[in-house]
């Protein structure tokens, strides 16, 4: 019996584990596809209508799931700390997009590696976090590999292939703009109960407002609509990003509730190898020996990290769900689940 339960709760795992690096490796290979091959010679130019599209596919899966399940569709935290989240999120994702008409892929891919050492530091200045010594040389091994990486290769983007500083700005802007999502998220969910479809609902809702709001000021709304129109393989691909995007969120937040943070950690160690690969692989992007190096560093890492974690972890916390559940918002619950599962692709 108990090894009977042990298999089933190993083949959930890797089912969950499966479906977060499909849909993820899918949603990337969408993304670099949109932003750097041309629909019959033009290119798609407005990344925040595609931030616009993601969010309202999230709102819409969170309103189903919540309905579904008879979850309360009130804010569960005051509307102004919610749109503090929205507003670095969609500038974050729109910064993260605009990158790849300048840099690679594996470039962008990177910079998420890249975010440890803002991510700590931001959690110092507004959460007054401490962190060990280990933590840090993790994060410096990963700063190294992927300093490495971009010096000792070509780190340009097919599109723009002479304007990688721009790229490596924007980069800059999205790492410190994700920084600060992920920290006040943190933030967040330590000081408000929340149940997890109600705070995708806010966070979504308010990052498509945020994002319908730029476009209009921007006045690129209506000729991102009418390139869709104008090229019908693009409004394809954007439902396909969307879609690819939503449905990460239902295997991000099933793996963590019953499998614990670290092993989605582990997971998205996993999804990072594999969509470079795939993206060397389909885009025929260039890569030397040196970095290869850079990457084998960078991803050692952080596998270190994830092993270490879950051995040391206590599993009962880590196996805790990760947000309240409709009717047990009092139970306890770990910061650090909370952040994770609220993360927004």
């Amino acid at each position: 019996m108990a090894e009977s339960q042990t298999s089933t709760s190993a083949a959930w795992c890797a089912f969950y584990g499966i479906g977060i690096i499909g849909t993820l490796l899918l949603y990337g290979i969408t993304q670099e596809g949109i932003m750097t091959v041309a629909y019959d010679g033009s290119l798609f130019q407005y990344s925040v209508f595609l931030v616009l599209c993601n969010r309202l596919a999230a709102v819409i899966f969170a309103v189903s799931m919540a309905a579904a399940k008879g979850e309360s569709m009130t804010n569960a935290a005051p509307l102004w700390k919610y749109l503090v989240v929205s507003l670095s999120n969609v500038y974050a994702s729109s910064c993260q997009y605009e990158a790849l008409k300048y840099v690679s892929f594996a470039v962008q891919m990177l910079g998420k590696s890249f975010k440890m050492m803002p991510v700590m530091i931001w959690g110092i200045i507004i959460a007054g976090k401490a962190y060990s010594g280990r933590d840090w040389l993790v994060a410096l091994a990963v700063t190294l590999g992927c300093t490495e990486f971009l010096m000792t290769g070509p780190t340009h983007s097919k599109v723009d292939a002479g304007n990688s500083f721009k790229g490596f700005m924007l980069l800059g802007c999205f790492l410190a703009l994700d920084g600060l999502t992920s920290t006040f998220q943190e933030k967040l969910f330590k000081e408000h109960k929340t149940t997890k479809y109600n705070q995708m609902l806010y966070i979504n809702l308010l990052s498509a407002t945020v994002s319908l709001i730029t476009l209009l000021a921007t006045g690129q709304l209506a000729p991102a609509v009418a390139f869709g129109f104008e090229h019908p393989q693009f409004m394809l691909d954007s439902a396909l990003l969307s879609g690819s995007a939503v449905a990460s969120q239902f295997f991000i937040y099933s793996q963590i509730k019953e499998f614990g943070a670290l092993v989605f950690a582990a997971t998205m160690n996993v999804r990072q190898v594999v969509s470079i690969l795939m993206s060397y692989l389909k885009y025929h992007n260039p890569v030397t020996h040196l970095q290869i190096l850079g990457l084998a560093l960078i991803f050692s890492a952080l596998f270190f990290k994830s092993v270490v974690a879950m051995l040391e972890a206590p599993s009962k916390e880590e196996k805790k769900p990760i947000l309240a559940d409709a009717k047990a918002e009092e139970a306890a619950e770990t910061s650090k689940d909370k952040e994770d599962a609220g993360k927004v692709v």
